[in-house]
């Protein structure tokens, strides 16, 4: 997985009038916990917080405050309800050598058996949440859907990767593939050929 370095500037805690202040130079109030580190308390620009929030994909921070150093997960994001914007952010401090859970996309590969049939591939999850050490997280998790006849289904419980658990449920639906009205009518067309010609 890869890592993301953000820079970060002390703010007090508690102060709204603080607060507000951090949000009209452009920067979002941040807190950084866990790990048995002291609560610290951060603001960061708001541009760059975008390269973490404004992806896909899930990134190891390597985060600076003035000096002080957190390996980090962005944990939680408050937005604004009306635009959108980032109005506080959280981040959990991580132990290298410990296992931890991140939630990574998808990503579909092949041509299915079922959809050249005729069927029609439905994709139930876009993210899958893993376990694992930081230096084994990869950016996502491949789903060859190769094999997937119409009918039959891709669970969490079917796949496997190396050095990392998939957290989700066994029964998680990943994707399937579904029978359409053209499936349908070219296999009745098929049982309908293979039929001994009546006398």
């Amino acid at each position: 997985m890869k890592h993301l370095s953000l820079s970060g500037s002390k703010r007090t805690f508690g102060r709204k009038a603080d607060v507000r202040e951090v949000r009209k130079e452009g920067k979002v109030p941040c807190v950084v916990y866990g790990n048995g580190a002291e609560n610290t308390a951060f603001s960061v620009e708001e541009k760059a917080l975008k390269t973490l929030t404004d992806t896909p994909y899930c990134h190891i921070v390597d985060l600076d405050v003035e000096g002080a150093k957190f390996t980090a997960l962005l944990h939680e994001v408050q937005y604004h309800p009306v635009n959108d914007r980032a109005l506080h952010a959280d981040f959990l401090a991580i132990d290298e050598k410990k296992p931890v859970v991140v939630e990574v996309p998808v990503i579909i590969t092949g041509n299915s058996v079922g959809v050249r049939a005729g069927g029609k591939l439905q994709v139930s999850r876009r993210k899958l949440k893993i376990s694992g050490l930081i230096k084994d997280l990869p950016d996502d998790l491949t789903v060859d859907v190769t094999p997937l006849a119409i009918g039959k289904r891709i669970t969490a419980g079917d796949l496997k990767f190396d050095k990392i658990n998939i957290v989700n449920p066994k029964a998680t639906i990943i994707c399937s593939c579904l029978a359409t009205r053209n499936a349908a009518a070219a296999a009745e067309e098929g049982e309908a050929a293979g039929e001994p010609a009546q006398e």
